[in-house]
């Protein structure tokens, strides 16, 4: 019971004394504190929306189909599953969809759209959002459609105008402003038309060549047993060629895909919040330096080390705990926002609700990283001994082990949050390398500063570049804890621009040139390629490629048929090798965009009886599992063609080429039943959309796309990608900058101190004006330099890696954010140092 006693009472103490120290120095608690708000709101409004996304999805799953089951194809779908589905009782709806041209008569307006021809009845769950409402319901009855609301814009349309597509002029009964199951973000890249599923064939469009999608929409009657479909419908869909997707997998699908989206930008909000536990770790570690003299006086009077480390440890702990509690509140209000932000990447409208599950895991993560961080400095008190106080120069050692444990602690702590959020062990192991990665850079930088300038020191220059280079290295300075915090803002910010650029430049390369093609035309029957070539030269636009393009199928390998090998479950062959429509051209030679890997090039097959060599795709070896010499037959349309593997090829699919994974020599395919594709050059836009009139005029099947719109389109899509993720990137600006306020602002007194002492050894005003601008200027620009320095073998990795690419960056953009986060710096450090400059020395240390 004694013991016991003792316990309580010495706890009881602890938390007096840490309470009474704490009002003493509220001020730098405070900044400790602040360092972690803005990084848990941050996390808490993500993994908030993250939890209300998950039940509204859950809720909404049935719309986000629009029906109970979808069935599609690349060919269309066999009766037998018509008949499948009416004898259980369900009801259908059937879809045809494609990409083709519109034009619009009201402006002779054109644009390549995704066409969905829909039967009535669709969708069975959720509606069509359109402007005016009524008329959804009602435009399969006529010969109506409904047309994306950006479209029409675009072309200065609206409802009761009309719209052609192929050979079929159509009403527009409304605008659509959403669709089930489809974001806006998806709108914008291929918008929408919808017209009545019965005026497909009167469009002329549903030729050889033609891209269709077929669908079947099943709804099930009110006493289905889901059961059916897990046990009989679902392995006998398996079985055929068909893709199906039940409301369970589509909402797996959308769940996994916005659970990588919300993943990825906690994990964004997390390097923040490691930023803010950086400026925890420098705070603590000043602060604590301040108290060495009380905790040897505290050891003098009979406390334990661990007792005196326990004062400390309570204050951390509740600063932390109030800190990550400020945060936790902050992002459930700031969660509010959130929808609007992600409302062109979301297909339905998200309610958002209190999650609480967040807000105590952003509570305790908060707790859990400031005391991690704060835990290496806190150890270093318990060896404090009592001859401290009365012996300033005694030092005692501390063993290298807790280094080591601590260490290793938070690299589990990053670890561990990376893993719970992105839910796969290698992609968090890849996440941890790159922050430690990035710090261990960073701290080298700040490490090779402080050693190079006391190494290197110009004793024979200037008083104000001596101290101001000085001040880089003497005790207390903020040089690591600024370099890494502000670099790796900075490298997160700069990353996502490079990033963009590549995306951007990828698509730029693919049309640059004079003589590259920026205009494909596809969907071109034989008999419209000498009409088609006489438009194209009336317009002075060049015929720079015509390739002929012959669809078939396979119809065995090395001598196994498909069905034999779909049914082998021991086959390496992948299914998308078996079931794929092939579509493939023949000529005599290569062109600039492949190259030969292994093999010889068959130019042409001279005699009828003579072997068939072709040239595959690298990506086939392995898929298909052949090699050089292999027979593989292909159903041409009903005709069974034997061929051997000649030759395997290298294609960069990025240039603006026709590329194919399958290649035929010439004297083959010739009097097969083919389609045409054309490439050609337009100079300017009034050129190209004027070219596109005439085609869609008088060549209503066939599509254009326009490359210059393609990267308009892409550019804009990437604007709103980048917003979002760039937005959650600026919380780990705003947090590397109040670590720097907070840094500075709790070293305040020594650079007083040594500010008062220049000053009373004969320092003007300007002087100390100039020390502390050299000081900041140097640390604000080589964090910013390093974090720039980070972003470029970052972008130069991912181009290399991810973009087959070279870098380009966009060197105006880096100068603008090196100078913007160096100003900043130097703003910050001079306002701290401003209340000084006004009073005399001898006020100050009477003070």
């Amino acid at each position: 019971m004694a013991n016991q006693n003792d316990r309580r009472i010495g706890l009881s103490w602890l938390f007096k004394m840490a309470w009474r120290d704490s009002r003493r120095n509220t001020g730098r608690l405070v900044l400790f504190m602040s360092s972690i708000v803005l990084g848990i709101g941050a996390l808490v409004a993500i993994n908030s929306f993250g939890d209300n996304l998950n039940d509204q999805i859950e809720g909404e799953a049935k719309e986000l189909l629009g029906a109970d089951l979808e069935v599609k194809s690349r060919t269309p779908i066999g009766d037998e599953v018509r008949e499948r589905f009416d004898s259980l009782g369900f009801a259908m709806s059937e879809e045809m969809a494609f990409s083709s041209m519109v034009y619009f008569p009201k402006n002779a307006g054109t644009r390549l759209v995704y066409v969905r021809a829909v039967e009535d009845g669709f969708p069975y769950y959720g509606d069509f959002e359109t402007a005016p409402q009524a008329n959804s319901k009602e435009f399969t009855t006529g010969q109506n459609a409904l047309v994306d609301q950006t479209l029409l814009l675009q072309f200065d349309a609206a409802p009761g105008d009309s719209v052609k597509i192929g050979e079929l002029t159509f009403n527009v009964a409304a605008s659509v402003l959403k669709v089930p199951g489809q974001s806006a973000i998806t709108t914008t890249v291929a918008p929408p038309v919808f017209i009545p599923l019965r005026l497909m064939d009167k469009t002329g469009l549903n030729q050889l060549g033609s891209r269709m999608e077929y669908k079947i929409y099943a709804k099930y009657p009110d006493d289905f047993d889901p059961k059916v479909f897990e046990e009989f419908i679902a392995p006998w869909l398996e079985d055929t060629e068909y893709r199906f997707d039940d409301v369970a997998e589509r909402k797996e699908e959308v769940g996994d895909t916005y659970a990588d989206l919300t993943g990825f930008l906690a994990l964004t909000a997390f390097i923040a919040l490691i930023l803010g536990c950086l400026g925890v770790a420098g705070s603590v570690h000043i602060y604590l330096k301040e108290k060495v003299a009380s905790v040897a006086v505290l050891r003098c009077l009979g406390a334990s080390g661990k007792q005196a480390m326990g004062i400390f440890l309570i204050q951390v702990v509740g600063m932390g705990f109030i800190g990550s509690s400020i945060g936790a509140l902050l992002g459930a209000s700031f969660q509010a926002f959130l929808p609007g932000l992600f409302a062109d990447f979301v297909p339905f409208d998200v309610e958002m609700q209190m999650s609480w599950l967040a807000i105590a895991q952003g509570v305790a993560i908060g707790v859990v990283a400031s005391l991690l961080f704060a835990l290496l400095s806190l150890l270093r008190l318990q060896k404090i001994s009592p001859l401290k106080a009365i012996r300033a120069s005694f030092e005692t050692t501390e063993p290298d082990r807790y280094r080591v444990i601590v260490g290793s602690l938070i690299l589990i702590f990053v670890y561990a949050f990376a893993w719970f959020q992105l839910s796969d062990a290698w992609r968090a192991l890849v996440f941890t390398i790159g922050i430690v990665g990035s710090f261990a850079i960073l701290a080298g930088v700040a490490q090779a500063i402080i050693y190079f300038v006391r190494r290197f020191f110009p004793t024979g220059s200037s008083f104000v570049l001596r101290q101001g280079l000085a001040n880089l290295y003497r005790p207390n300075n903020q040089t690591l804890i600024l370099v890494v915090t502000i670099g790796l803002g900075t490298a997160l910010i700069s990353t996502l621009f490079i990033s963009q650029n590549l995306l951007i430049d990828k698509v730029q390369v693919s049309s640059s040139g004079d003589d590259r093609p920026n205009m494909v035309l596809f969907d071109i029957q034989t008999d419209q390629i000498a009409q088609l070539n006489e438009l194209a030269k009336t317009y002075e636009m060049p015929v720079l490629n015509q390739v002929p393009i012959v669809t078939m199928r396979l119809h065995s390998l090395k001598g196994r048929g498909v069905e034999e090998l779909r049914a082998d479950t021991t086959s390496d062959v992948r299914h998308w090798v078996l079931n794929r429509e092939y579509r493939v051209s023949y000529r005599d030679s290569m062109t600039d965009s492949e190259t030969l890997l292994e093999g010889k090039w068959q130019r042409k097959v001279d005699n009828p009886g003579d072997s068939i060599f072709i040239s595959l795709d690298e990506r086939l070896i392995d898929d298909m599992k052949v090699e050089l010499g292999d027979e593989i037959a292909f159903n041409v349309q009903g005709a069974i063609i034997k061929t051997y593997v000649g030759s395997f090829r290298e294609i960069d699919w990025q240039r603006m080429q026709t590329n194919f994974l399958v290649m035929f020599p010439e004297g083959v395919l010739e009097k097969a039943p083919k389609f045409h594709v054309l490439l050609t050059r337009f100079e300017s836009g009034e050129q190209s959309a004027t070219f596109q009139q005439k085609v869609v005029e008088n060549f209503p099947n066939i599509s254009v796309i326009d490359l210059q719109l393609v990267l308009a389109t892409v550019d804009a899509v990437l604007a709103k990608v980048s917003f979002v993720i760039r937005f959650m990137a600026f919380f780990s600006i705003f947090t590397g900058i109040l670590v720097l306020i907070g840094s500075l602002l709790i070293s305040k007194y020594q650079r007083v101190r040594e500010s008062v002492l220049l000053r009373t050894l004969g320092a003007q005003k300007h002087h100390i004006l100039k020390i502390n601008t050299l000081e900041y200027f140097l640390l604000g620009s080589l964090a910013s330099l390093s974090g720039i320095i980070i972003a470029l073998i970052a972008g130069a990795l991912l181009a290399w890696f991810s973009f087959d690419t070279t870098m380009s960056p966009d060197f105006p953009i880096l100068g603008l954010v090196y100078v913007s986060i160096t100003a900043l710096t130097v703003l910050i450090g001079l306002s701290n140092s401003s209340s000084v400059l006004g009073k005399p020395p001898l006020e100050v240390l009477r003070s």
